[in-house]
């Protein structure tokens, strides 16, 4: 490879850890808007809405992705780079946010002390679950996919793709609805419905985006010629 298309390499990278990093760190401040993703029918799963879901998961889906497409172009180091860059920003955001939430808002002050605190108040208390669901999922998604690149010697990305992803997701959707509802953010009632739910979401969000993982796979390899299983090795 010529130090051209290092250089590039390296660029694509950096902009794809960007658009990881912030789709994290958004899904943790909105959280706290719920809608109906189904919109023909309220269904009720173990009394709760099966298609009610946050909309903090909008942006998630797309780590995966991005550290799916990481994985398999520049390698399973790379892609736990990013992971824990990743964490570092949201924990950056939320000592950020405890910050601000002690400052006292002026009078003439857009946004006064309560409703900020209406609005970020929880944020903490969620960065810190996902944090905690998310370090699993990603590593065991990472971890996932590469068993399966080595296992199919590079061949069927769908198969690992999709097998990463479905066992992340669901750990990941388990474990924090789990801890918002331990440490009170949501209440018990909503918990089997919001699993379900959300995890059937990122399911249905994963099987679409596999012809997405296939595009820029072949781009990739038809940009920089790399050969079935080959990585770019960006030497950082």
């Amino acid at each position: 490879m010529t130090p051209r298309d290092k250089k590039l390499a390296f660029k694509i990278y950096l902009y794809l850890g960007a658009l990881f990093i912030t789709s994290l760190v958004v899904s943790n401040l909105i959280f706290q808007k719920f809608f109906y993703w189904y919109p023909f029918g309220d269904f009720k799963v173990f009394g709760a809405s099966l298609f009610e879901i946050s909309v903090g998961i909008l942006p998630y889906p797309i780590t995966f992705l991005i550290t799916d497409l990481i994985s398999e172009i520049y390698g399973q180091k790379k892609a736990n780079q990013v992971v824990t860059a990743g964490i570092f920003a949201s924990l950056f955001s939320m000592g950020i946010l405890l910050v601000a939430e002690q400052v006292p808002a002026l009078a003439t002050s857009p946004i006064q002390d309560e409703t900020f605190t209406q609005v970020f108040a929880l944020s903490p208390i969620a960065v810190l679950a996902s944090m905690i669901a998310y370090l699993f999922a990603q590593y065991i998604d990472i971890t996932i996919y590469h068993f399966w690149k080595k296992l199919t010697n590079g061949k069927y990305l769908w198969v690992r793709n999709n097998f990463s992803t479905f066992t992340s997701q669901f750990i990941d959707t388990f474990t924090v609805v789990f801890l918002l509802c331990i440490f009170k953010v949501l209440p018990w009632d909503l918990f089997y419905g919001l699993v379900i739910s959300g995890f059937l979401f990122k399911v249905l969000v994963a099987v679409f985006d596999t012809p997405l993982l296939y595009l820029f796979v072949y781009l990739f390899k038809r940009r920089f010629k790399l050969q079935a299983g080959e990585e770019i090795e960006l030497g950082i």
